[in-house]
């Protein structure tokens, strides 16, 4: 016969920090009172070695099966006590934390006595849901100890290098013909002006060359489906109409070659042979028939001879993958300006943007390193660069493109030192970025140099017919006046934007893309690297503009995340994930699949006439398809709906008209009410929490249910829009939600202003203790009887509602 809860409770007196303001035994002595409490007890400290083992012995001679402890946030000791209880015998999760210093004791130091029935409030609630705890048992799964890069850049390359120096397996992916990414498209690299390639060629060899490392070039991902440790990788490699195992890069299929076509390694202002490799530097070194211009006139053939690498039969070749993580490197596109734009690109010949200047000034680009212009081949004597193409535009891209002052600087430089007084270079800007290690040295290098800066916006730029100059208008900012200048040619420094593929990558990989198109991190702080998906991590440009030496070292950091989960046989994840009760979902009856749509992880399979199936290993447990299946039929583990009811209930068992019940989640909101407290920021005690992972998980069902029981009002404290929630977009899901619901509640009678959504940082602990002060004033301003009575109107719609559902 199972034994029913027996709980114990340690109040903590913190020192003063809780007993200055509390009265920790009459809280002590009113925890005795509550169902299933077997023993309570006070102590000074219970953080502590000592108050840690009075927890373990009390378990013990007790035989407590339940512990709660009345102390500090959750967010600071949970972890510390998890760890006690288990020692002790005891499952972790059969622990509750009852927070009654910095949502008790520190922001309500001048009424004890109100701050001590909020404490009794809070350790009901906690007592109330540790009765309805369960054991729970980590989910673990296998790690297979191989890497995906997708990507073949610099970061990509640095990535794959260290992780497979480490022992680890690790297969790139590259779409393009050969791995380098952009970097290998430069002459040099600021601010030390080294020879881009003779520094990334090395590594590029190193990658081809390396036994742990196996590159997938001209290679598209189709597929990537499981989780952590455990993903399968579906690839097609496209048809080169070359054999690579036969192919030796000697070149002379090219010689013989008789067709030409637009190089778009060199930004199309070279050509390659329609056998070819983009340059000569390419990695892996292997030719291509580009079929589009190919004649079949089987010249190569010939010339390929006896290694027989040239078969125009094949088909693009379908690989699959096991990984256990991967490290996206995608990089970013060049933004273009469109037809019609005002710098006249695409119309007028000698305006180029920087990439196509940077192939110009290569000794191995198409001019072997003459500047010269497109119109009549003649060397500029006056170049004018244009920053911000593109970029801090709110008709584009508003962002910063980071590197493109840098690099425009470096042009600058460069064409002063290969011909000197005879090239006259202005440079238009906003402002110019200098702001990582010898960047502003290289500035005012350029300054010394000779380079003219004009502070202010081109608005429009105009070609002379006779001899294609062009006639740039602006204003100069600094002198407050308009300025025309005539150059002989144009650079334009455009944006940096997301990859093209970027939106196809995003659907594939499950990861989030921001509204500038680039990649989201999991957290921009604590988790830069980290993508939403367990086990996928960013580095490089794909996550947003980036210099070289900062996407090296995050190549080297993704490397270092990765290895942390490919270096042990197994990971452990948290078991407080969803679970469906397939006897009450209704996707076996009729097409619902909503919970599907709904997870922003992808962690729920919704197949037609079955029932939907949590994928424990995905799901990240922020319980947002608990709160939107129709049928009740999810339950997330540890916060269960009966949990939530039960801390409802408790909390509104007393003077339910004065109080805001309010559900917070636990990254920002809940966080946000911590630093209230932290910073003793002082506001009514008239507010019960009851924490959530995320605001998504916060149920219709809760706010209702918190009505029928006589809240004054109710709170939901969430991550700001768009981008701060932990769950990516959690608050999105709460938001629309709650909004149709309080629509809702309105028409039924009930006053707006007692239902609030506020988005309160973690770092808001004032904006928390503002919303709180007014709330409890517009509560005291409409007044019990109001509120009684439209709760008591209420009441019955939701009793019916209820009803329906079984509750």
């Amino acid at each position: 016969m199972s034994q029913g809860p027996r709980i114990g409770v340690f109040v903590c007196h913190c020192g003063l920090n809780i007993a200055g303001v509390v009265d920790v035994e009459a809280v002590t002595e009113y925890a005795r009172t509550l169902p299933d409490v077997v023993y309570a007890v006070h102590n000074r400290y219970t953080c502590s070695d000592p108050g840690q083992e009075e927890i373990r012995k009390a378990i013990k001679e007790h035989n407590l099966n339940r512990v709660v402890v009345a102390a500090c946030s959750p967010r600071m000791h949970e972890f510390t006590f998890r760890r006690t209880v288990s020692e002790a015998g005891l499952n972790p999760y059969l622990f509750e934390m009852a927070n009654i210093r910095e949502h008790c004791s520190w922001c309500h130091p001048s009424t004890p006595e109100a701050a001590t029935e909020k404490a009794k409030d809070i350790v009901k609630m906690a007592v109330a849901k540790a009765r309805l705890l369960g054991p729970l048992e980590p989910i673990e799964v296998p790690v297979t100890n191989k890497a995906l890069v997708l990507g073949g850049g610099i970061a990509g390359i640095n990535a794959a290098l260290d992780l497979a120096e480490m022992g680890f397996k690790v297969y790139m992916v590259e779409k393009k013909e050969s791995i380098g990414g952009h970097m290998a498209q430069l002459d040099k690299t600021f601010p030390t002006l080294d020879c881009s390639i003779c520094i990334e060629g090395p590594k590029m060899v190193d990658v081809s060359r390396h036994p742990n490392i196996e590159i997938f070039s001209f290679t598209d991902v189709l597929s990537v489906e499981g989780f952590v440790g455990n993903f399968k990788v579906k690839l097609r490699k496209n048809a080169r109409y070359v054999i690579e195992e036969n192919c030796t890069g000697c070149g002379e299929c090219r010689d013989v070659c008789p067709i030409e076509y637009p190089n778009e390694w060199d930004m199309n202002m070279g050509v390659r042979k329609a056998i070819s490799v983009p340059f000569d530097q390419a990695v892996p070194l292997i030719y291509r028939i580009n079929k589009d211009y190919c004649i079949e006139c089987y010249k190569c053939v010939d010339a390929c001879g006896d290694r027989q690498a040239i078969d125009f039969s094949r088909e693009p070749e379908e690989v699959e993958l096991e990984v256990g993580t991967i490290i996206v490197t995608t990089g970013y596109d060049i933004y273009l300006p469109e037809e019609g734009n005002v710098y006249g690109y695409g119309k007028y010949s000698n305006v180029i943007t920087s990439l196509e200047f940077e192939r110009l000034i290569l000794a191995a680009g198409p001019t072997g390193g003459h500047v010269i212009r497109a119109s009549d081949g003649k060397r500029p004597k006056v170049v004018a660069f244009i920053q911000c193409v593109g970029s801090r535009d709110i008709n584009k891209y508003p962002y910063c493109s980071g590197f493109c002052c840098m690099y425009t600087l470096k042009h600058a430089i460069q064409l002063k030192e290969h011909y000197g007084q005879d090239v006259e270079v202005y440079i238009f800007y906003m402002d110019v970025r200098s702001n990582f290690k010898g960047y502003e040295e290289f500035y005012m290098r350029a300054r010394e140099m000779g380079v003219n800066f004009v502070r202010g916006r081109v608005s429009r730029i105009l070609e002379v017919p006779e001899n294609k100059n062009l006639i740039i208008r602006a204003e100069d900012t600094l002198l407050g006046e308009p300025i025309e200048l005539e150059a002989e040619m144009v650079v334009l420094a455009t944006a940096a934007k997301a990859c093209d593929d970027a939106a196809e990558v995003s659907r594939i990989l499950n990861i989030t893309r921001g509204t500038d198109g680039f990649f989201m991190e999991s957290h921009p702080k604590l988790k830069p690297i980290d993508t939403p998906v367990d086990g996928i991590f960013l580095a490089g440009a794909c996550q947003g503009p980036k210099d070289i030496p900062y996407s090296v070292s995050q190549g080297s950091g993704a490397a270092a995340r990765a290895a942390t989960i490919l270096s042990k046989p197994s990971v452990k994840i948290e078991p407080i994930v969803s679970v469906v009760d397939p006897e009450k979902c209704r996707n076996t009856r009729v097409k619902c699949g909503i919970c599907a749509r709904k997870c922003p992880y992808g962690a729920i399979r919704a197949e037609p006439g079955k029932p939907a199936e949590v994928i424990a290993a995905m799901c990240h447990g922020c319980g947002t398809c608990v709160a939107e299946c129709p049928a009740d039929a999810i339950t997330q583990m540890h916060f269960t709906d009966a949990q939530v009811f039960a801390q409802i209930e408790a909390a509104l068992e007393n003077n339910p008209e004065d109080k805001i019940m309010g559900f917070c989640c636990n990254w920002c909101s809940y966080a946000g009410a911590d630093l209230a407290g932290t910073s003793r920021f002082e506001y009514p005690p008239n507010l019960r929490v009851v924490r959530v992972m995320c605001s998504g998980r916060v149920d219709r069902d809760f706010v209702l249910e918190a009505f029928r029981k006589g809240a004054g009002m109710v709170l939901i404290g969430a991550c700001h829009l768009p981008y701060d929630c932990h769950y990516i977009d959690g608050n999105w899901k709460m938001k629309a939600r709650m909004e149709a619901l309080a629509k809702m509640l309105e028409k039924l009678g009930l006053t707006p202003d007692r239902f609030r959504v506020e988005y309160i940082s973690a770092a808001e602990g004032v904006k928390f203790a503002e919303v709180i002060r007014d709330m409890a004033a517009k509560m005291k301003e409409i007044g019990k009887e109001r509120i009684k009575a439209e709760n008591a109107k209420l009441k019955p719609f939701i009793d019916r509602m209820f009803a329906r559902k079984g509750r």
